[in-house]
C-alpha cells in the first residue's frame, strides 16, 4: 500500500467534516418523530398508470388525482416517444402502451404530439399484442383483446395438492400474493366497467379478434406448457360449478386472511390493486370495512405534490431506517439520542408470533424476522431482517437491551438457510426453476432463489456476533462456500437487490471483512482490480441497470453516482485499500459534489424489483450511502495515522445529543 496521503490533511479535513456535518444534519432532518425514516420508493411508470387504470376498472375516478397522475406520466416520457422502466432506459413497449392508455383514459388527445409519438413507437414495435402478460390481462379486463390473449390460469389451481408441479407455495410472495386475486379476476373474466367507453383499437397493426400470435415459445419446455394451457383452456367448461365454487371460496379465503388492514396485501401494489377488484367482483359492497382498507392502503402509496402525483409500489421504513442508523453508527460522534429512538422503533415491529407463508418449509421454527414495510407480518424477508439486526448488533448499548430481539432475529435467519448455502428473500428453497417457463411467467421473476447480496448480508450479520455457536459456523462456512463459487469471471458479484455488480461485490467484501477473511487472498484481489479498473476518470463509480441485459457494461455508465461511487469505495475500504488513490479520489468526489443541503443529487433508478422487467428508485441511497462511506474512510483513516488495526466496525459510545 502507497504511503497514507489522505484528504484529511490540512483544509481538506475540514471540507470532509463540513460534508459529514452537512449529511447528517441532512439524515436527521427526515427523521420522523417517532424514530423511523421512509423515503420515497419509485417505481416506472406502469404503477401510475395501472393506478388510473383501476380507477377507470372500478368507476371510481378521483379527477383531480388523475390529473395530477397524468401529469406525471407525460413528465416521464422519453424523447422517442416511449416510456422506460428506468431513467434512461430503453423505451419498454408494454410500459408505454399501458401509459398510453392511462393518459388517454385521463382525456388526452390521441392526436397530441406525445400521444402520436408513443403511438408510432408501440406500432413499430409490433403493436400492443406484442405486450407481456400482465399487460394482455390488464386490456381483456377492458376488453381490448379475447381472453384467449392471456394464459388459462383457473381458480381451481387454489386446490391443488403441495404435490403437485405448480402449488402457489411453490412461488415467491410476490407472485403468490399477485396471483390468488388475479385468479378470481380471469376466471370470472371480470370486464371493466369503463364509464368513458375508452379503447386502444389504434394500437394494434392486427385487429385484436384476428390476432393469432400473442404467445411465442422461448424453450421447448415453454412450448409444452403452450400446450397444457391450450388443453386446460378447453377443459374448462366441464369444470363442476361446485368445484368452483369451492375454489373462489378458497381463494377468497387466502387472500382476505392476509389483506393486512391498511397496509394492504403483501404491502405491495399489485396484489392491492388485485385484491381490492377481486372483492368487489364477488360481492362485497364499496362500504365493506375490507374494501375500505383496501382503498386506504391503495391511497396510501401515492406520493402528491402541487402540480404532479405518482404511485409508489410499496413503502421501504424498516430498510431505510436500518440503513440509516448503520450510516448514523459509523460516525465518530454519532447522534445517540436518534439512533435509540430509530432501534426502539425498529424493536417494535419485529415479526415474532406470526408465522407466515415462509412456515410452510419451515413449520418448525419460531418467527423472528423484520419486513420490509411498515406491516407485513406474513412476509418478513432475510434482507431487511439481517441489516436490522446488524445496525442492533453495531449499536453497543443496545445489545443487552434488545438481546431477545437479536436472540429470535439470530435463530429465524439460521433457520431460513437454503440447501445451496445461500439465502434468499422471503423463503427457503424457492427454486422450483421450471415454473419460470408457464405462460404466465413471461417475465421469468416468478421465484425467490437465494442471492449473493441477501446470503452477504445475513452472513455479515453472523460474523459480527461474539460468540458464534457450532450451528453457526456451520452455516457460515456453508454460505461462505455458496458466495465465493458466485463470484464472476472478472471479480465481481451479481447483486440482485440493487444495481448491479457495484452492489453485490460492495455487500460481499463488506461481509468477508467483518468475517475476518483474508482480504489479500485471490478473489479479494480480483474484486478490487475490477472495482478500481471501472472507476471513472473524475473518481467516481457508476453503472447502468443496462448491465442485467448485457453483462459486459458491468459497472459502466453514462456518469457516476453518489450512491455507486459510496458502494465502491466501501467496498474497497473492506478491502483494506483505504490509503489508495482510487478511495481517496472516490472520496474526493463524494465531498466535490455534494449539495448545499448536505444531500447528493441521482436520477438513475437504483435497484431492480425485478431485473429486466421492473426497477426501483430508492431515494434514500443518494443521503446515508454516502454519509456512511464518508464516515468509514474518516474512521478508518484516523485508524490508520494513529497506527491502530482497523476493525469492521465501530463500537461507539462518544456520543452527540
Amino acid at each position: 500500500m502507497p504511503p497514507l496521503r489522505t484528504i484529511l490533511d490540512g483544509a481538506d479535513d475540514e471540507a470532509l467534516n463540513d460534508a459529514l456535518r452537512a449529511a447528517t444534519d441532512a439524515l436527521l432532518r427526515d427523521q420522523a418523530p417517532d424514530g423511523h425514516w421512509c423515503y420515497e420508493l419509485e417505481a416506472d411508470v406502469t404503477i401510475p398508470a395501472e393506478y388510473i387504470l383501476m380507477m377507470h376498472f372500478m368507476d371510481e375516478i378521483d379527477s383531480s388525482l388523475e390529473a395530477r397522475l397524468a401529469t406525471y406520466i407525460r413528465r416521464v416520457q422519453n424523447s422517442e416517444g416511449g416510456w422506460p422502466h428506468y431513467q434512461g432506459g430503453r423505451s419498454d413497449l408494454s410500459a408505454t402502451v399501458k401509459a398510453y392508455y392511462a393518459l388517454k383514459l385521463a382525456g388526452d388527445d390521441p392526436d397530441a404530439d406525445h400521444m402520436r409519438r408513443a403511438r408510432a413507437l408501440v406500432l413499430a414495435r409490433g403493436g400492443a399484442a406484442r405486450c407481456n402478460v400482465f399487460t394482455r390481462i390488464a386490456l381483456a379486463m377492458f376488453a381490448q383483446v379475447p381472453w384467449r390473449a392471456v394464459p388459462f390460469i383457473p381458480v381451481e389451481v387454489v386446490l391443488l395438492p403441495r404435490w403437485f408441479p405448480f402449488h402457489i407455495t411453490k412461488v415467491s410472495y410476490w407472485s403468490r400474493t399477485v396471483m390468488v386475486p388475479l385468479f378470481v379476476l380471469t376466471s370470472l373474466k371480470a370486464q371493466a366497467r369503463n364509464p368513458r367507453g375508452v379503447g386502444i383499437p389504434e394500437l394494434f397493426v392486427t385487429p385484436p379478434w384476428h390476432e393469432h400470435r400473442y404467445f411465442i415459445a422461448r424453450s421447448s419446455l415453454n412450448r409444452f406448457f403452450f400446450f397444457l394451457d391450450r388443453l386446460g383452456r378447453g377443459l374448462e367448461p366441464l369444470i363442476p360449478g361446485f368445484v368452483r365454487r369451492r375454489a373462489l371460496r378458497r381463494a377468497l379465503l387466502w387472500f382476505t386472511e392476509r389483506l393486512n388492514g391498511r397496509d394492504g396485501l403483501g404491502a405491495i401494489f399489485p396484489a392491492m390493486v388485485n385484491a381490492y377488484e377481486a372483492c368487489r367482483l364477488l360481492g362485497y359492497p364499496a362500504d365493506h370495512p375490507l374494501c375500505k382498507d383496501a382503498r386506504e392502503a391503495l391511497r396510501r402509496l401515492v406520493v402528491e405534490r402541487d402540480d404532479e402525483a405518482y404511485c409508489q409500489p410499496c413503502v421501504s421504513p424498516i430498510w431505510d431506517t436500518a440503513l440509516a442508523v448503520l450510516a448514523l453508527e459509523e460516525l465518530a460522534e454519532p447522534p445517540c439520542e436518534a439512533i435509540d429512538r430509530a432501534l426502539a422503533w425498529l424493536a417494535g415491529r419485529q415479526v415474532t408470533e406470526l408465522r407466515g407463508d415462509w412456515a410452510v418449509e419451515r413449520p418448525d421454527l419460531e418467527p423472528g424476522g423484520w419486513a420490509f414495510q411498515y406491516n407485513n407480518a406474513y412476509y418478513p424477508d432475510l434482507d431487511d431482517t439481517s441489516m436490522v439486526a446488524w445496525a442492533f448488533q453495531r449499536w453497543l448499548p443496545a445489545r443487552a437491551r434488545y438481546a431477545s430481539a437479536l436472540e429470535g432475529a439470530t435463530r429465524w435467519l439460521l433457520g431460513m438457510q437454503s440447501a445451496n448455502g445461500g439465502f434468499a428473500s422471503f423463503d427457503a428453497d424457492n427454486t422450483h426453476d421450471y415454473l419460470n417457463e408457464i405462460p404466465f411467467a413471461d417475465h421469468g421473476a416468478l421465484l425467490d432463489p437465494p442471492t449473493v447480496d441477501v446470503s452477504a448480508h445475513v452472513y455479515g450479520y453472523f460474523a459480527s456476533l461474539p460468540f458464534p455457536t457450532e450451528a453457526l459456523q456451520t452455516s457460515m462456512r456453508r454460505c461462505l462456500e455458496y458466495i465465493l463459487d458466485d463470484q464472476e469471471e472478472f471479480g465481481g458479484w451479481y447483486g440482485r437487490w440493487g444495481t448491479n455488480y457495484i452492489y453485490g461485490t460492495f455487500s460481499v467484501l463488506l461481509a468477508l471483512e467483518l468475517a475476518g477473511y483474508d482480504m489479500g487472498a485471490g478473489p479479494i484481489r480480483r474484486a478490487v482490480h475490477w472495482l478500481e479498473s471501472v472507476q471513472r476518470e473524475d473518481g467516481s463509480w457508476g453503472e447502468s441497470n443496462d448491465s442485467y441485459d448485457d453483462p459486459s457494461l458491468a459497472g459502466t455508465h453514462l456518469r457516476g453516482t453518489a450512491f455507486q461511487t459510496a458502494w465502491a469505495v466501501m467496498a474497497l475500504m473492506a478491502a483494506k485499500r483505504t490509503g489508495t488513490p482510487a478511495v481517496q479520489r472516490g472520496i474526493a468526489y463524494l465531498v466535490r459534489t455534494q449539495e448545499s443541503d448536505g444531500t447528493w443529487r441521482d436520477p438513475e433508478y437504483t435497484a431492480p424489483g425485478f431485473p429486466r422487467v421492473f426497477y426501483l428508485k430508492y431515494h434514500g441511497y443518494s443521503l446515508y450511502f454516502p454519509l456512511w462511506a464518508l464516515a468509514m474512510y474518516r474512521r478508518l483513516s484516523r485508524q490508520a495515522q494513529a497506527g491502530a488495526r482497523a476493525s469492521g466496525g465501530n463500537e461507539v459510545v462518544h456520543c452527540v445529543v
